[in-house]
C-alpha cells in the first residue's frame, strides 16, 4: 500500500504549523511508520531548525534542487533528504542548502514556467517515489496564497492539516482555503478524491482566561464544522472533536525550536505532547475510527501505535510478594510453551514508567485480596487497551487458593478467573494463541465490502444504474463513518447486485470522481483489515 501525503498549512504565520509538523513526524516515526518531512516554505525555511539536535549531517540540497533536477532532465529526484537520529525512520527533505546564495536561488525559480515545461509530471514521479518509500509524507507549506502553496495544498496532498489560532484573521480563511484547494485539484489531470481536512486549533491558553478560551473554542468549532462533514463519525460532535485537536499554549515551548515529543515521552493530559499524540493518531489512522476516539482517547492513540509497534512481551504476570514463587513458576512454564513472559511484583512502581506497549496481555495473580499496586497496574493497562475486536489485548485473572472473587473490584469481578494449578499455564497459553483465530463478524462485513468494491465494473449499462451505484458507495462511506457495520453489510450486498450486468451493453463509464471515492473507501477498509 502506498504512503499518504499530508500538507500542513496555515493562512497566517506564527501559529505553530512547523513545530506541529515536526512533533507529529517524531511521533509517527516512533510508532513505527516511515516518515518523510518536507520543508516547502521556500521563502522562509525553518523546519531544519527543529531537527538540529537530531540531524547527523546538515542538508546539502532540498526542495529547491528539484527544479534543477527537472531542468537537467533527470527522470526522478536526486537523493536530497537526510536521515534524522530519532527512534524509528524519519528523514528530512529541507528547503535547500541555506547559505548566502539561497535567496538568490529561490528567486530565480519561476514555478509557472516550470509547470508550462511539464514540471507537474516530474512532480508526480517525485510523489510516487516518496509514497513508495514512506508511509507518511508531511509537507510544511508556505502561508497565504502563492504558487508554492498551491503545489502543497492542491497538487500533492491526500490530506490537509490546517493550523490556526483563535482570532478572526485566522478563522476567516480556514474553511475557504480547503474549498479553493479542492477547486484547484478538480482542474488537474490527476484522479484523486476530495481532500480530507484536519483543523488544528493551536496555542489556546485556557489556563488563565478560561471563559474567553471557552468562547473562542465554541466559535472556532462552529466555523470549522464543514471540514468535519466527510470524515467525522457520528458519535463524536464537532465541538468535542475540535477539543481533541486543540493544542494548549505552554509558555515553556514558546522559546526556541524545541520539540515537546522528544522530552515528554509519557505525557499527562495537561501537557502539549498529549494533544500532539491525538493529532498524530488521527493522521496515522487516516481520519478513521473517530467513534473509538469518542469512547476512549487513550485506546485510540494506542491503536495508532499498535498498527506498527511490537510488544516486548506476550504476557506480563503480576503478583503480590506472597505469591511470588507461584508467579515465577507460572512464568517459567509459559516461557517453555513458547510465550515471551515476565513477572511484575506488587510494590515495584517501575511498570508505571514502562511503555504501554511493553506487554500485549496482562495476567493478575491474586492471593487473597487484589493489591493496590495490581489495581493501578490493571487500570493503567486497560486505559491503553483497544475496543473489542480482532487483535484485542486481554486482561487475565488467576486466583490462588486464598483468592476470593467476591473481594475483587467491580471492573475485575466481571472477568472469568482461572484457578492456580498445574494446568493453568497451558490454559493461558491456549487462550492467548486461540484469540487470534476467533471469527469476527465485523471483519467479515469489512471483507464483504472490500470484495464488493473490487468487483465493481468500470462500465455500467445505463446512467440510472450509475446513479444508484454512486448513492450506494456514499451510503457505505457513511456506514463506515458511523460504525454501522450491519448497514455496511446490507449496502455491500446491494452493490454486488448493482454490479451484475446482462449482455454486452456496457456504455456508461464510472466517472473519475466516483472511481476516486471507491478507491478511497477501499483503502480505508483495507487498512482496518490489516490491523
Amino acid at each position: 500500500m502506498t504512503g499518504t501525503v499530508v500538507t500542513f498549512y496555515s493562512y497566517k504565520g506564527g501559529v505553530g504549523r512547523s513545530s506541529t509538523l515536526a512533533n507529529v513526524a517524531v511521533l509517527l516515526a516512533r510508532w513505527g511508520y516511515r516518515v518523510l518531512a518536507i520543508d516547502w516554505d521556500l521563502e522562509a525555511p525553518g523546519l531544519h531548525h527543529y531537527f538540529e539536535k537530531v540531524m547527523v549531517d546538515p542538508p546539502e540540497g532540498g526542495v529547491i534542487d528539484l527544479a534543477s533536477d527537472f531542468l537537467a532532465g533527470k527522470p526522478t529526484p536526486g537523493a536530497h533528504a537526510v536521515q534524522l537520529d530519532v527512534e524509528g525512520s524519519l528523514a528530512l527533505l529541507a528547503a535547500g542548502r541555506v547559505d548566502r546564495n539561497y535567496a538568490e536561488r529561490v528567486q530565480a525559480v519561476d514555478w509557472a514556467d516550470l509547470y508550462d515545461r511539464g514540471f507537474a509530471t516530474f512532480l508526480e514521479r517525485c510523489r510516487e517515489q516518496w509514497t513508495a518509500d514512506h508511509d507518511f509524507v508531511l509537507i510544511d507549506s508556505r502561508t497565504g496564497i502563492s504558487d508554492t502553496a498551491g503545489i502543497c495544498t492542491a497538487h500533492l496532498p491526500d490530506q490537509l492539516v490546517v493550523v490556526f489560532t483563535a482570532n478572526e484573521q485566522n478563522l476567516r480563511d480556514v474553511v475557504d482555503i480547503a474549498e479553493r484547494a479542492d477547486r484547484a485539484r478538480d482542474a488537474m489531470p490527476y484522479d484523486r478524491p476530495k481532500h480530507l481536512v484536519l483543523p488544528v486549533l493551536s496555542r489556546l491558553d485556557n489556563r488563565v482566561e478560561y471563559e474567553r478560551a471557552e468562547f473562542w473554542q465554541s466559535r472556532c468549532a462552529g466555523v470549522v464544522k464543514p471540514l468535519f462533514s466527510n470524515w467525522l463519525a457520528k458519535p463524536m460532535s464537532d465541538d468535542a472533536m475540535l477539543r481533541h485537536l486543540t493544542l494548549p499554549y505552554v509558555s515553556y515551548w514558546s522559546f526556541g525550536e524545541q520539540l515537546a515529543t522528544l522530552e515528554e515521552l509519557t505525557p499527562s493530559a495537561d501537557q502539549l505532547s498529549y494533544a500532539l499524540e491525538t493529532v498524530a493518531a488521527v493522521i496515522a489512522q487516516h481520519f478513521d475510527r473517530t467513534d473509538l476516539l469518542a469512547d476512549n482517547r487513550d485506546a485510540y492513540v494506542a491503536e495508532a501505535r499498535a498498527n506498527h509497534d511490537e510488544f516486548d512481551l506476550d504476557l506480563l504476570v503480576s503478583s503480590p510478594r506472597s505469591a511470588a514463587n507461584d508467579a515465577a513458576e507460572l512464568v517459567d512454564k509459559l516461557i517453555r510453551l513458547g510465550l515471551r513472559a515476565d513477572q511484575s511484583l506488587s510494590g515495584l512502581p517501575e511498570f508505571l514508567d514502562r511503555s504501554p506497549l511493553f506487554a500485549k496481555h496482562l495476567c493478575l495473580v491474586v492471593d487473597g485480596e487484589v493489591t493496590r499496586w495490581q489495581v493501578n497496574e490493571a487500570e493503567h493497562f486497560l486505559r491503553q487497551t483497544l475496543a473489542p475486536g480482532d487483535g484485542q489485548r486481554q486482561l487475565f485473572l488467576v486466583l490462588t487458593r486464598g483468592g476470593d472473587r467476591e473481594s475483587l473490584p467491580g471492573f475485575l469481578r466481571n472477568l472469568r478467573p482461572l484457578k492456580l494449578g498445574p494446568g493453568v499455564a497451558r490454559e493461558l497459553y491456549e487462550l492467548i494463541t486461540a484469540s487470534q483465530d476467533i471469527a469476527n463478524p465485523d471483519r467479515e462485513a469489512l471483507r464483504e465490502a472490500a470484495a464488493a468494491l473490487r468487483n465493481l465494473p468500470t462500465q455500467l449499462p445505463y446512467s440510472g444504474r450509475l446513479a444508484l451505484v454512486g448513492e450506494t458507495v456514499a451510503g457505505m462511506t457513511g456506514a463506515l463513518n458511523s460504525g454501522d457495520l450491519a448497514l455496511l453489510h446490507d449496502l455491500s450486498v446491494d452493490l454486488e447486485l448493482l454490479s451484475k450486468t446482462r449482455g454486452r451493453a456496457h456504455s456508461v463509464a464510472l466517472p473519475a470522481e466516483l472511481s476516486a471515492e471507491v478507491r478511497a473507501l477501499l483503502d480505508r477498509i483495507d487498512r482496518r483489515l490489516t490491523v
